[in-house]
């Protein structure tokens, strides 16, 4: 805050600084940092001053950061959970399942058939969390999650 910065009003962590009409927006998680501007000057500015004030490390421009990839496209910044999909299809066995129709059928109830096997509670919990957080970035699959989450 010292050096400009104004704290973000909802969340805490982002860090704003204005300046002749560019902008640098600094985001904190933890021991982490990422960061961008209008301004490539302004961000040259911002690494020089936090590695004379702090030891770190600077990984170059961002294309991954707490489970997110990040693509920079001609017209904006993408990002996509394609690794973290793979990742928990990979980890509860599913990646030789075939995908089901989209979008859900809202009117079709979610029952257990009369053939299929019980669950685990505790991998069928793991599974939702997973797909909670993958929501962060796919919004469109919310009401499914919530809706197998019930269970």
């Amino acid at each position: 805050l010292a050096n400009g910065f104004q704290r973000g009003k909802i969340d805490q962590t982002l860090f704003i600084k204005k300046q002749k009409g560019d902008v640098l927006l600094v985001q904190v998680y933890v021991d982490d940092i990422i960061f961008g501007s209008t301004n490539k000057d302004l961000c040259k500015a911002f690494e020089k001053l936090m590695k004379d004030k702090f030891q770190m490390s600077s990984m170059g421009e961002l294309t991954f950061f707490l489970g997110l990839q990040v693509k920079k496209k001609q017209y904006g910044l993408f990002i996509s959970h394609d690794k973290y999909v793979a990742e928990i299809l990979r980890k509860f066995g599913l990646t030789d399942r075939k995908s089901a129709s989209t979008p859900i059928d809202i009117k079709k109830p979610l029952l257990k058939g009369p053939d299929d096997e019980d669950v685990d509670v505790y991998t069928y919990r793991s599974m939702i969390g997973s797909l909670i957080y993958l929501t962060s970035s796919r919004a469109d699959i919310m009401f499914s999650v919530c809706a197998c989450a019930r269970f």
